[in-house]
């Protein structure tokens, strides 16, 4: 039986929340999950909802004072390519792009993560209540004050 291969994978948005990650079924070592912080890019809300046109979901811009706060999962490759790729609308919605990941420890780490098409980008869009709150729900992997920034971010709702 051939062995599985694991990817890195970099979550900034709802899919920081391990129980949303378990609900679409991605598994992860629940061993190796952890805070990673990417340099160089900054969280914006401005990945259009298809169900609500005001909606906006987390995507990540290019900023070179930016940071980004996130959780690093270790996901079976099959999970990207059969379950990540279909709960992120890959490629029309979101594409996969390899990015480097700081953890506490200082060491920096290769994974993947999603980022929305520009198509499917508009400003001035907002999270509802719900899509924050699984953002919020990963608080022990954030900094006091991402976590604080997140909470106070307009919601539609």
């Amino acid at each position: 039986m051939k062995e599985e291969k694991f990817i890195y994978y970099f979550a900034y948005g709802s899919n920081m929340n391990p129980e949303r990650m378990r609900e679409r079924g991605v598994r992860f070592k629940e061993n190796q999950i952890s805070k990673a912080v990417l340099r160089g890019w900054r969280l914006k809300f401005n990945k259009m909802a298809s169900g609500n046109q005001k909606e906006g979901y987390a995507n990540i811009v290019a900023d070179k004072e930016g940071i980004v706060e996130g959780v690093l999962y270790c996901v079976p490759e099959k999970d990207i390519f059969e379950k990540l790729d279909k709960y992120e609308g890959f490629p029309r919605d979101y594409f996969r792009i390899r990015v480097l990941v700081i953890l506490d420890n200082g060491k920096e780490v290769k994974a993947l993560t999603y980022i929305a098409n520009p198509d499917k980008v508009r400003e001035g869009l907002k999270p509802s209540q719900e899509y924050l709150n699984h953002l919020l729900k990963a608080c022990k992997f954030l900094s006091k004050e991402y976590y604080n920034w997140l909470k106070n971010i307009k919601t539609l709702d």
